[in-house]
């Protein structure tokens, strides 16, 4: 389980009921520690002993500090070990080299604590950590972590000085990168916290232990995780199911999307990062709220830490800047947020209140001649949250320091707020250019001020839409054998899918009875070659015994003798369906444009299985080729069902086989208003990527 990479596909198993309620009890133990040990303390002012100490004492646990050079530091006694100590303790700080972290660690079980922090790399030593403490059944935040806060426990477990008091609010929060975790302690925004966690390299303890953990507290409003690497996806999941069954909102933000930020990762951790594409499959799956940096990562906390909830529909704006207005129309639209339709009674209450020559519209520009100011924004606002279509109105101004001590714009918001309990934000462009103490008399008002055009719009946007839909898992099947021997179409017609008759050949002799079997006109294709295409592998319509033998004795010279033959089938539109095993989140359902294209076009859509037929047919909806499916320019629509249920198999097979492949894909499948067949299939059994079944 080290680094979190253990069992198929980097998931750990599934815990038993017994073992998993005794690792609940160890992670609470841990984070809500009655006494804690803090082995490393120190007097030297500035140490990482001392700010040990000094932590630890700010909190309300009974501290034990350990150091064998100190009898006493400042006015508290000073034991020489863990085993010296002779009151119970729960949590044990080891703020020690690397080189003690075994002995020291070892200590800590031998006295009975239920928890502890390694603060260093642990370089080479994860291993051997994790399995002392999961021998023992106890809880370990880190290693290469800064500790934790729990702020309803009062429970202070870090080797850097840190706000005191931590803002008290609704988050929790649990980050792998420990400067992020400093900075949003220190964020001076529009939240606070319950619990915050810096849970490093997660040697043992883990996000899920962290998530379940909050969502027991009926006081979390929020789940914040900053993640680099998923690990025990399936518990991560199950939790995060939870949190939307709670109705807590969870905000993820992934890092080492990229191929250079994965090398990163695994270059600072160890461990696996996950693609982009499946931690954005994974937050669809789970109700989750992705996003995409730290700014945006801010923004939709302090707005969701508002309580304020959307009704459903899209986002309205009102500016005092034609061209502000107009570059946050710009990037919403670049950002895929939507603005509302107003209804014509809302525009012409709006158009009423506009100095001539203003239009009214979504998003909308105030700014006349100034006057009245407060009145004629407080107006606008109020009409715009009062329409049936809008899910959340931000005031778009850049709220900076008015040195005639005009408040107009602050004024109007809270006259608005007052009288509504609907999402209400004030939305600014420059965050350097804020008036700290108008930001401030907002928020102390309960109105966000988020800090950015671009994060506060995308931020904007997942609280208009947020509960996200989560879709129930279809109950499973019935799970299927495959003949180890099996062909790839043979695999997938197990699971119900059409495949295009085809009868493997090679020779001539064989090729032509082939045909016979299977019927003109036919297509001849190579064996052995992942890219057919591009070898000049693949011959379409064959129409008699001529044209095949042309084709195969020109194929064999180049290529060799084996090939398939095939039944041609003609038109329709070309789809890729199968699914890829990922290393952290197991198989993945992916559905793209197919055939040749499939790699130029990029037009694919990733999902976690199991997947019902809704859920199926959402993916082809996110297709930017879905409108071929509808019916393009005259051309009739394809039989969308067949080509659901084709997904929907391929999920089921995902489901039950997905650790025996790497990957399968029938490209394309070729879906017409009769109905959709897998033309073209390949397998690859895991870790034999060279060894394509075909």
């Amino acid at each position: 389980m080290a680094g979190g990479t253990g069992g198929a596909g980097g998931q750990e198993a599934p815990l038993p009921i017994a073992m998993s309620e005794a690792r609940r009890g160890a992670v609470a133990a841990m984070l809500g520690a009655r006494s804690v040990a803090v082995v490393g303390a120190s007097p030297r002012p500035d140490s990482f002993g001392s700010r040990m100490v000094i932590e630890a004492q700010r909190g309300t646990a009974r501290v034990h500090l350990v150091n064998p050079r100190y009898d006493r530091i400042g006015d508290a006694l000073c034991a020489p070990s863990l085993t010296d100590l002779e009151d119970d303790v729960d949590l044990v700080l080891l703020g020690v080299p690397d080189e003690a972290l075994l002995e020291q660690l070892e200590s800590a079980v031998a006295i009975g604590a239920r928890g502890a922090v390694l603060f260093g790399s642990a370089h080479g030593l994860s291993e051997k950590l994790t399995a002392i403490a999961m021998n023992a059944g106890i809880a370990v935040c880190g290693a290469g972590c800064m500790g934790f806060i729990n702020n309803v426990r009062g429970v202070r477990a870090l080797g850097y000085l840190e706000p005191d008091p931590l803002p008290a609010g609704g988050i929790s929060l649990i980050t792998h990168s420990g400067s992020a975790f400093s900075t949003l302690l220190r964020a001076r925004r529009g939240f606070g916290f319950r619990l915050a966690v810096s849970s490093g390299q997660e040697l043992v303890t883990n996000t899920a232990d962290y998530v379940e953990y909050a969502l027991d507290d009926p006081d979390t409003r929020i789940i914040a995780l900053l993640m680099e690497t998923p690990r025990d996806v399936p518990r991560l999941r199950k939790a995060l199911l939870r949190a939307a069954g709670q109705g807590v909102p969870v905000v993820i933000l992934t890092v080492g999307g990229s191929p250079r930020g994965k090398a990163m990762v695994a270059a600072h951790s160890g461990a696996l990062a996950g693609d982009r594409a499946a931690w954005d499959a994974f937050c669809a799956a789970t109700g989750a709220i992705g996003v995409s940096d730290l700014a945006e990562f801010a923004d939709t906390l302090e707005l969701f830490s508002a309580t304020r909830r959307s009704r459903g529909g899209g986002v309205a704006t009102v500016h005092d800047s034609g061209a502000e207005r107009a570059l946050v129309a710009d990037l919403a639209h670049d950002l895929g947020v939507e603005f509302a339709d107003l209804t014509d009674d809302t525009l012409a209450t709006v158009g009423a209140l506009l100095d001539e020559g203003l239009a009214a519209s979504n998003p909308l520009d105030v700014w006349g001649t100034g006057a009245d100011t407060r009145n004629l924004f407080g107006s606008c606002l109020r009409a715009m949250i009062d329409d049936p279509g809008v899910g959340v109105t931000a005031l778009a101004v850049d709220l900076v320091t008015e040195f005639d001590g005009d408040t107009a714009y602050a004024d109007a918001v809270l006259d608005v707020a007052e009288l509504t309990e609907a999402p209400l934000a004030v939305l600014a462009s420059v965050p350097s250019a804020i008036d700290t103490v108008t930001a401030q008399r907002l928020r102390d008002n309960g109105v966000p001020v988020i800090e950015g055009a671009r994060s506060g719009l995308a931020a904007l946007g997942h609280l208009a839409h947020w509960p996200l839909p989560v879709e129930e898992s279809p109950s499973p099947g019935r799970r299927r054998d495959i003949d180890p021997g099996a062909s790839a179409s043979e695999v997938l017609a197990a699971y119900g899918i059409p495949v295009v008759g085809s009868r493997s050949a090679d020779s001539l002799d064989q090729a032509l009875a082939a045909a016979d079997a299977v019927g003109y006109p036919v297509a001849l294709k190579t064996v052995g070659v992942l890219h057919k295409t591009e070898v000049g592998g693949v011959v379409l319509g064959l129409a008699d015994t001529a044209a095949l033998t042309a084709a195969y004795n020109a194929m064999a010279q180049r290529l060799g003798p084996a090939v398939t033959v095939e039944t041609m089938v003609d038109g329709g539109v070309e789809i890729s369906v199968g699914f890829v095993r990922d290393d952290a989140f197991g198989p993945l359902v992916v559905v793209a444009a197919g055939g040749t294209l499939v790699e130029l076009m990029e037009d694919r859509v990733v999902a976690c299985p199991p997947l019902s037929r809704s859920g199926a047919l959402r993916m082809l909806d996110r297709l930017r080729v879905a409108p071929l499916l509808a019916g393009w320019r005259g051309s009739p629509a394809v039989d969308i069902d067949a080509l659901a249920d084709v997904i929907v198999s391929v999920s089921e097979l995902a489901v039950d086989h997905g650790d025996e492949f790497d990957a399968v894909e029938a490209n394309p499948v070729i879906t017409t208003p009769h109905g959709a067949i897998a033309v073209d299939t390949v397998m690859i059994p895991r870790h034999l990527r060279d060894q394509k079944i075909e």
